[in-house]
């Protein structure tokens, strides 16, 4: 197994950091037009942020894929990432950057060690 389960969740991590700087630092306005664009097609707030958060998980499936010349990696670190967004938002709990930074990268690295495991 080595550590590449570790490697995983790190370059996961760091694709989330990069994704929120690209994204809320240099193509903000892009982001708002985007935003705009996708609320006036669907029908209510969380259908838009289902596709915002689809639309982070695509960018984390293209990195990881790229990084690892993975798609299997890619693809199995877009969802675990998805699906912890998915629960920290609709748990409401709110602890600041470290608490999300740390929930992600501990249920990604276990995620990974469990997959890897069973191979």
């Amino acid at each position: 197994m080595e550590l590449i389960w570790f490697y995983i969740a790190l370059f996961l991590a760091i694709s989330d950091e990069i994704h929120t700087r690209i994204l809320w630092n240099v193509f903000f306005d892009f982001y708002i037009l985007l935003a705009g664009i996708i609320k006036e097609t669907v029908s209510s707030n969380i259908q838009l942020w289902l596709v915002h958060e689809g639309l982070e998980a695509l960018f984390h499936f293209i990195v990881l894929s790229l990084v690892f010349l993975s798609f299997e990696i890619g693809f199995l670190a877009a969802l675990i990432h998805l699906v912890v967004d998915l629960y920290h938002q609709l748990s409401g709990v709110d602890h600041g950057w470290l608490y999300h930074r740390a929930l992600h990268f501990t249920v990604e690295s276990v995620f990974f060690i469990m997959i890897f495991s069973a191979l």
